[in-house]
């Protein structure tokens, strides 16, 4: 495993946290310019965002299912 952000599997297991704002600023640096360089991973990005948005629709009765 490498320890550059932008290669290998690094980036795409950041995703759901840079989708949630929880990096640090030097992470979502890295993240940020890697998406603009990878189509893979940016387009698993898209799918993160996509599944984290509608997380937020469940209510709490829907998780209690």
């Amino acid at each position: 495993m490498t320890t550059d952000i932008g290669e290998g599997p690094h980036v795409r297991q950041l995703l759901g946290a840079y989708v949630l704002d929880a990096l640090t600023a030097g992470e979502t640096r890295g993240v940020a310019g890697h998406l603009q360089s990878c189509d893979r991973c940016a387009a698993d990005y898209v799918e993160v965002a996509e599944a984290v948005s509608l997380l937020a629709l469940l209510s709490e009765e829907d998780l209690l299912e």
